[in-house]
């Protein structure tokens, strides 16, 4: 299935672009996919295919990712700047209302959105992240983060993503590395890979607040919304403590945990789409 493309420019100025899946009918609801902090919006290539059946599904590139141009500020890279520039997406493209599936830092821009802007969410899908980001794992993300080598072909493009991933994603084939290499590079014009995001996004990173806001006063609010959580098995972004907390202060909260996943879930696991199936269908 083809997206459409759609570009628009922020109130400040950057040219940003998502992709987005036309609806089996007019009145279908709306699905919008946000990706991680160093990804883009081809992690969703095969999720959003599978909604767009029944669903009406965006998905943005970041600022500074993908087909989104750069920011010449870098300290615009963060979560109060990406939502101003989502409410201009769902303006433009006629969003009255929607349900989000949110991968890491896309799950933190969910909530901070439904707490923001209540009326705009349905529903929201936390994909291994949640109000509480592990020191741990915030500790690895900024070794890698913006400091990868320059590679010079796909060969060694796909050896640096597994090596940044390979602990998070066992026992994938050769060729799934090489299509996940193929969304975390784009070739330049002499057909070397470059990777997809500026390495800028990594310099907020230094500040903990922006890095890993305390999102807990934000999760009381959230307690009317209907969320999925999913947590990788072996994540160490989303520790065992803090999801437990999480279901402990919002007991109707659904949850799964993904064997042999550590940060994040690809999405494509037969129980993530069940539950992502079981749990969206009953949006408004």
């Amino acid at each position: 299935m083809t997206a459409a493309e759609y570009w628009f420019d922020s109130q400040d100025g950057v040219r940003l672009f998502s992709r987005v899946y036309a609806a089996p009918r007019a009145d279908a609801p709306v699905v919008l996919c946000l990706h991680g902090l160093m990804r883009n919006s081809r992690d969703f290539e095969d999720l959003a295919p599978h909604l767009a059946t029944r669903y009406r599904v965006i998905v943005p590139d970041v600022r500074g990712r993908g087909l989104s141009a750069r920011d010449p500020n870098f300290s615009n890279y963060q979560i109060p700047v990406y939502i101003n520039d989502l409410l201009r997406l769902a303006a433009g493209l006629g969003v009255p209302r929607a349900s989000i599936i949110g991968t890491s830092m896309g799950g933190l821009m969910a909530m901070v959105l439904a707490a923001r802007q209540p009326q705009l969410v349905a529903r929201i899908v936390l994909n291994d992240v949640g109000p509480e980001v592990d020191g741990q794992g915030l500790e690895r993300i900024r070794g890698y983060a913006g400091k990868s080598p320059p590679v010079e072909s796909w060969g060694q493009a796909i050896a640096q993503v597994r090596g940044i991933y390979g602990g998070a994603w066992p026992g994938l084939s050769d060729e799934r590395w090489e299509r996940i290499a193929r969304r975390s590079y784009r070739a330049n014009a002499q057909g070397v890979p470059e990777a997809d995001a500026d390495p800028l996004i990594a310099e907020p990173l230094r500040d903990n607040k922006t890095a890993a806001p305390n999102l807990w006063p934000l999760w009381g609010a959230l307690a009317e919304f209907p969320i999925l959580a999913i947590r990788g098995a072996y994540s160490d972004i989303l520790s065992q403590a803090t999801f437990a907390r999480m279901q402990r202060e919002k007991p109707d909260l659904e949850v799964l945990e993904v064997a042999n996943r550590g940060h994040v879930p690809l999405l494509d696991e037969p129980e993530c789409l069940a539950a992502i199936d079981e749990f969206l269908p009953r949006s408004t």
